[in-house]
């Protein structure tokens, strides 16, 4: 067992507040400037009150600054002169914190990334996903003469189609500022330059069968067999070159047919944000490619 060169006893303790450990005998420090392994016990956030742990955010690729900066607290306390010494330096510091136009731009283009997660009720990887493929693109230069609302846009609809989350480029313009060509537009752009080949965007249609499934609200035995008509479909060669959801839309719709649960090509159409036309042709070609016999 240790003992105190001093005085030879053997009991120590430990003080955390300066990371000594010390006999408590006659006091000699034995190590000094030692880590403390306890939990943190302190956060600042910006929409709460202090919270019992001490470390900061974590640092995100969803904030222009990565979350490493910080900010000048509000203290209700002060009053006078004080108070309005700290308003300007707090505002100065907000100033600083985007110092030119690319930080600027970088921090409208991650604040429109967040809008548009949050209209389409995104996961928080999806839109990481997007907030690095935004940023590569930066560093490439590929945003020149082109907006940045289309670009964060496309970067949107690029990381839903290489996570495989079912968004569909309509959906997106829906909620986007810009108009959806110009988003294609920009999508075809950065996935050339990117290096994003069609088999890493590849989304098979069956992706989406649970989602208009949950808004037309059809059971799951009509899920399985659009699944299985999609499936069928897919090994004919009916789905080359044509869009998921209007094939999607097409199989809902037969499924529903079969099993008793009938929605309407309007209804069908409306969730998949398709034409009635659209429907009316996949729904044509799967039949009689695959000739099933459907209910009068």
């Amino acid at each position: 067992m240790k003992k105190c060169p001093y005085c030879g006893a053997s009991t120590f303790s430990y003080d955390p507040e300066h990371g000594e450990v010390f006999c408590t005998s006659c006091g000699t420090v034995l190590s000094y400037n030692l880590v403390d392994p306890r939990e943190e016990t302190r956060i600042f956030e910006p929409s709460q009150r202090e919270k019992r742990k001490r470390t900061g955010s974590p640092a995100t690729i969803l904030l222009h600054d990565k979350g490493l900066s910080t900010d000048i607290g509000i203290d209700r306390s002060l009053t006078g002169l004080m108070r309005e010494k700290m308003y300007r330096l707090r505002k100065w510091q907000s100033r600083l914190r985007v110092s030119d136009a690319a930080e600027r731009n970088l921090a409208f283009a991650l604040s429109e990334l967040d809008r548009l997660a949050s209209h389409l009720a995104l996961p928080r990887h999806v839109e990481e996903e997007a907030a690095r493929l935004y940023r590569e693109a930066v560093r490439k230069g590929l945003i020149r003469r082109r907006s940045i609302e289309s670009v964060i846009a496309a970067c949107v609809y690029a990381a839903c189609r290489l996570l495989k989350i079912p968004r569909t480029l309509d959906e997106i313009a829906e909620v986007s500022k810009v108009d959806k060509k110009e988003i294609g537009r920009s999508f075809r752009f950065i996935a050339r330059h990117l290096n994003l080949t069609p088999k890493k965007l590849f989304v098979k249609p069956t992706d989406y069968v649970n989602k208009f499934a949950d808004e037309l609200n059809l059971s799951e035995k009509v899920r399985r067999k659009a699944i299985e008509i999609l499936e069928e479909a897919y090994q004919r060669g009916l789905t080359s070159g044509k869009s998921p959801a209007g094939l999607v839309a097409a199989a809902l719709y037969i499924a529903s047919l079969m099993e008793g649960e009938k929605r309407t090509q309007r209804e069908v159409a409306e969730v998949a944000r398709v034409t009635e036309v659209t429907v009316r042709n996949r729904y044509r070609e799967i039949v009689n490619k695959l000739e099933l016999k459907l209910p009068i």
